[in-house]
C-alpha cells in the first residue's frame, strides 16, 4: 500500500500537505489561541485617553523609526536601561513598537525617570535638555488640542475602557500633553529593582574637598546634571541642592546619601528617608558614571553648597569633619 502511494504524485502531494497542515494546526495555531500563551503581567494597566492619544501621536510623528521600546536580556543593555523586556507587558500594544534602530536611546523603561516638567523641555526644544541631541523640536504640539471623538474611536476599536469624562477632559488636553502621558506609562509593569540596599548611607567622599576632584566634578555636573538642576545647582526642573534642604526636608544630606540618590536615582528616596516631590523623578547614573566620578560630583556640589554660605544646615558639621578645608 505504501509503495503504492509513490507511484501516484497527486495523491502523495495531497496526502503530504493534510499532514502537514494538521501538524501545523495541532503544534502552532491551537496553543497561540490558548490563554497561557498570551500571558499579561501582574502590574499591567491599560492604556487611559490620554496615553492612548500619545501612542497615536508617537506614531505619527514615528518616534519609533529613532527609540526601541525593547531591552535584551544582555547584561549592557539591562545595566544601561534596566529590566529586560518581558512578553506579558506588552499584552495591550497593538501593534507593538519595539523598534529596531537606536538613534535615539531605549524607552521601554523611560516611565517615571523623569519629571513632567524635564519632558516637557525635551519635547519643545531636545537641544536645551540635550545639547548633543540630533531630535528634531516638537514645541508646536501644545497648540495642538486633542480630538476627543477620535480618540474615543480608538479606545472601542481596541476595547480600552474609559469613562465619559475621561473623554470629556482630552478636549482641554493638548497633544504634548498626551505624549508626555505615554512616555511616562512606559515600562510601568516590570517592576524596579531598588539598588538603595547597595548604599553606604553613611559614606564619607574620599576625594573631600579637592580642587582637583571639584574641577572634575564640574565637568560631569555639567555633562549629566545641570540640565535639571541648575549651572550652579539652584535648581529648575529638578530641586535646587544649594537651598537649606535636600528632597523637600530640612538640611543639607551625608555624602553617602548624595552619592546614593545620584547612582540610584528617585528609587532611593524611601531608604534616605527623604521622599521629595511627589511627582518628581531622577533616572540612576550608576551605569553611566563611574563611583569615582559620581564622588567628584558630591565634591562640586559641597562646594556651591559652602559658596551659598556655610551658615546653612548641615554645612558646619562637614566644615569641622574636613578640619575647614573647604
Amino acid at each position: 500500500m505504501a509503495g503504492k502511494i509513490y507511484s501516484k504524485p497527486i495523491v502523495f502531494t495531497l496526502a503530504v500537505t493534510v499532514a502537514v497542515l494538521a501538524g501545523s494546526i495541532v503544534m502552532m495555531a491551537y496553543p497561540m489561541m490558548r490563554p497561557e500563551m498570551h500571558p499579561k503581567l501582574e502590574n499591567l494597566r491599560p492604556f487611559t485617553a490620554l496615553q492612548l492619544a500619545g501612542r497615536d501621536v508617537y506614531q505619527r510623528e514615528g518616534c519609533v523609526n529613532c527609540h526601541t521600546q525593547t531591552v535584551r536580556p544582555l547584561r549592557t543593555e539591562v545595566m544601561r536601561y534596566g529590566e529586560y523586556s518581558k512578553a506579558g507587558e506588552f499584552a495591550y500594544d497593538r501593534p507593538f513598537l519595539w523598534g529596531s534602530k537606536r538613534t535615539g536611546p531605549d524607552l521601554a523603561r523611560e516611565g517615571g525617570k523623569r519629571p513632567d516638567a524635564w519632558h516637557l523641555a525635551h519635547y519643545a526644544n531636545p537641544q536645551v535638555v540635550v545639547p548633543r541631541s540630533n531630535m528634531p523640536a516638537y514645541g508646536w504640539m501644545k497648540a495642538n488640542k486633542l480630538d476627543p471623538a477620535s480618540v474615543k474611536a480608538h479606545m472601542d476599536a481596541l476595547g480600552l475602557p474609559y469613562t465619559a469624562q475621561q473623554i470629556a477632559e482630552l478636549a482641554t488636553r493638548t497633544e504634548m500633553d498626551a505624549l508626555i502621558a505615554y512616555t511616562q506609562q512606559l515600562g510601568h509593569a516590570v517592576e524596579k529593582k531598588k539598588m538603595a540596599g547597595g548604599f553606604d548611607l553613611a559614606a564619607v567622599n574620599p576625594f573631600g574637598s579637592s580642587p582637583q576632584a571639584i574641577a572634575a566634578g564640574a565637568v560631569l555636573y555639567a555633562q549629566s546634571c545641570a540640565v535639571c538642576h541648575g549651572d550652579e545647582g539652584h535648581g529648575g526642573i529638578g530641586p535646587s541642592f544649594i537651598a537649606k534642604k535636600f528632597l523637600e526636608q530640612p538640611g543639607y544630606g551625608t555624602d553617602g546619601e548624595y552619592f546614593a540618590i545620584i547612582a540610584g536615582g528617585s528609587d532611593v528616596k524611601k531608604a534616605i528617608g527623604r521622599p521629595g516631590l511627589a511627582d518628581g523623578g531622577m533616572e540612576p547614573f550608576g551605569a553611566q558614571i563611574p563611583p569615582d566620578g559620581i564622588w567628584r560630583i558630591v565634591s562640586f556640589i559641597r562646594a556651591q553648597q559652602l559658596h551659598e554660605g556655610s551658615e546653612q544646615p548641615g554645612v558646619e558639621k562637614r566644615e569641622h569633619e574636613t578640619g575647614g578645608k573647604h
